[in-house]
C-alpha cells in the first residue's frame, strides 16, 4: 500500500512537470495557429483586395480600351463622312466645270464648216465656250518701182469666239475680232476696228433639218467660213478669195443646214442683200452690209453643198443671188441692180499632200448706171464697174516633216499658189477697163506647225498684173488658234 502511494506520488512529481510543460507548449501551438490564422486572414484579405484593383484595373483598361475604339470608330465615320461630303462637293464641281467652263480636252476639227475653234461649242456638254485665234503679218515689199509701198509690220486680227450652249438643241456661237490692234489712229495709218463677225443662234432638230439665225457668214468658198490661220496656206487668204468672194463675208438672215446623206451636206439662208452703191472696179467688198443697220429693201438668197465621196476628197459648190439696188437713186433712177456669185471648189488630203482648186464668177446687172452713178458723185476712179468679175486658183502643199520623223506630230508644208482674177472681165460700153485688175498671182511659201494650234509662215507673191506694175512682197507672220 506505500510501496502504491509512492509510486503514485513518484508518477505524479514526474507527470506534473511533463502535464505542464504540455500545457504550456499546447498554448504556445494555439497562440502560433491563431497567428497564423490572422496571417491567413490577411492574406485572404490582401488578395481580396489585389483582385478588387485588378478588377478596377481592368474594368478601367476595358473602358478606355472601349472609349478609344468608339473613338477611333467616331473618326473614321468623320473620315468617311468628310469623304463622302468630298465626293459631293467633286460631283458638284465637275457639274459646274461642265456647264460653266471649258472641257480640259477639245478635238480641234470642224463641224457644220466652221473653223476648228469656232466649232468648240458644240463639243461642250453644256454652258460657257471660249476659243478664238490671231495672226500678224511683216510685209516687205520687193521692186516698188513707184516707191508707193511702205513695209509694214502689222498684228491683223485677234479673235475670241464666245459660244453657250443652252442646251443640247439650243446653242450661241460668236465671234468678235479686233483688227489691227487698235481703233485709233496712229501717225503712219488710220485706226483698226472691232467687228462682230458672227453671232447666230442654231436650233439642232435633225441630221438633215437645222435651223441658223443671226448674223451669219455667207457660205462661200474655202477661205469664209473656214479662216483661222492654221486651216490655210500662206500668210495673206488667196486674193480671189477676197476680191471675187469678199472675204469676211456675213449678213443676217436666218436658214437651214444640216446632212442629207451620209458625206452630203448643206446651208442655205435667206439674207438681206448687198448694197450696190458699195461696187467698186476693184472689187465688191464694199458692198457688204456686214449687219450694220443692214437696207433690207431688198433680200438675196444663199446656199452651199458639199459631196465627200471618200475620205479625204471634197467637192461643192455655193451661190448668192439677188437684187442689190436697195430702193436708192442710181444716176436719177432706181434700178435693182441684180447680183449672182457662184463658185465650184475641190479639195483633197492624203497623208502630207493638200491640193485646192476654187473658180469663182460673179454677174452684176445695170453695171452701166451703176458706173455713171459713180462718175455723178464724183467717184470715177472706183469705177467703171464691171457686170463680170472672175477668179479661180489652184494650190498645192506637202508636209515633208514625216518623211524623215515618221513619228512627229509637228509639220513642214512647203507649197506652191495660182491665182488668176479680173474684177473688170466686160465693163460697159463706153467705159475702158483697167488691165491692172487682171491679175495673175503665183505665190511661193513655206508653212510650220510646230504643234497642230501654232503655224509659223513665210512666203512671196509676185503680181502679174496685164498692164501697170504692183510691188511683189515677201510676208513673214504666224498665227494661232485656242
Amino acid at each position: 500500500m506505500k510501496r502504491l502511494r509512492s509510486l503514485v506520488v513518484a508518477l505524479i512529481v514526474v507527470i506534473a512537470p511533463i502535464s505542464t510543460a504540455v500545457a504550456a507548449t499546447l498554448e504556445d501551438l494555439e497562440r502560433q495557429l491563431k497567428d497564423l490564422q490572422s496571417q491567413i486572414e490577411r492574406l485572404k484579405s490582401e488578395k481580396q483586395e489585389q483582385d478588387r484593383r485588378m478588377r478596377e484595373i481592368e474594368a478601367a483598361q476595358k473602358e478606355k480600351a472601349t472609349k478609344e475604339a468608339e473613338a477611333l470608330k467616331a473618326q473614321v465615320m468623320r473620315g468617311e463622312e468628310q469623304e463622302r461630303k468630298t465626293g459631293i462637293l467633286a460631283e458638284e464641281l465637275e457639274a459646274i466645270k461642265s456647264k460653266f467652263i471649258l472641257p480640259e480636252k477639245v478635238e480641234y476639227k470642224s463641224i457644220y464648216g466652221l473653223g476648228p475653234a469656232a466649232s468648240k461649242v458644240y463639243q461642250v456638254p453644256r454652258g460657257l465656250s471660249l476659243g478664238g485665234y490671231g495672226e500678224t503679218n511683216l510685209r516687205l515689199f520687193v521692186d516698188d518701182e513707184a516707191d508707193k509701198d511702205k513695209d509694214v509690220f502689222d498684228f491683223l486680227r485677234f479673235v475670241t469666239y464666245i459660244g453657250y450652249k443652252f442646251t443640247d438643241r439650243i446653242i450661241l456661237n460668236s465671234e468678235i475680232e479686233f483688227e489691227h490692234a487698235t481703233t485709233s489712229s496712229t501717225v503712219s495709218a488710220s485706226g483698226g476696228s472691232v467687228s462682230v463677225e458672227f453671232a447666230y443662234l442654231d436650233f439642232l432638230l435633225l441630221d438633215p433639218l437645222n435651223v441658223r439665225a443671226g448674223l451669219v457668214l455667207i457660205p462661200m468658198g474655202f477661205i469664209n467660213e473656214l479662216h483661222e490661220p492654221t486651216t490655210f496656206l500662206g500668210n495673206i487668204r488667196p486674193e480671189v478669195e477676197q476680191r471675187i468672194i469678199p472675204t469676211t463675208w456675213r449678213e443676217n438672215g436666218a436658214g437651214f443646214f444640216g446632212t442629207l446623206l451620209p458625206g452630203l451636206e448643206y446651208r442655205t439662208y435667206v439674207v438681206n442683200s448687198l448694197n450696190a452703191k458699195g461696187f467698186s472696179s476693184a472689187s465688191d467688198r464694199a458692198a457688204r452690209q456686214v449687219g450694220n443697220r443692214a437696207f433690207a429693201e431688198d433680200f438675196a438668197w444663199t446656199g452651199r453643198l458639199d459631196y465627200t465621196p471618200i475620205p479625204g476628197l471634197l467637192v461643192g459648190g455655193s451661190f448668192f443671188w439677188g437684187n442689190t439696188g436697195q430702193d436708192q437713186q442710181f444716176a436719177g433712177q432706181k434700178i435693182d441692180a441684180p447680183f449672182t456669185l457662184y463658185e465650184f471648189h475641190g479639195q483633197y488630203q492624203y497623208r502630207g499632200l493638200q491640193l485646192r482648186a476654187l473658180f469663182a464668177q460673179g454677174h452684176i446687172g445695170d453695171a452701166a448706171i451703176l458706173s455713171q452713178d459713180l462718175v455723178s458723185r464724183g467717184q470715177a476712179a472706183n469705177g467703171p464697174i464691171s457686170s463680170r468679175l472672175v477668179g479661180g486658183y489652184v494650190e498645192v502643199g506637202y508636209d515633208i516633216l514625216p518623211l524623215f520623223l515618221p513619228e512627229t506630230t509637228q509639220s513642214l508644208s512647203p507649197f506652191v499658189r495660182f491665182e488668176r482674177f479680173d474684177t473688170q472681165a466686160d465693163v460697159p460700153a463706153g467705159f475702158t477697163a483697167a488691165k491692172v485688175n487682171d491679175v495673175a498671182l503665183y505665190t511661193l511659201g513655206l508653212s510650220y506647225k510646230p504643234i497642230p494650234n501654232v503655224v509659223l509662215k513665210l512666203d512671196y507673191r509676185n503680181f502679174d498684173p496685164e498692164a501697170g506694175q504692183i510691188a511683189d512682197e515677201v510676208n513673214i507672220g504666224f498665227g494661232f488658234i485656242f
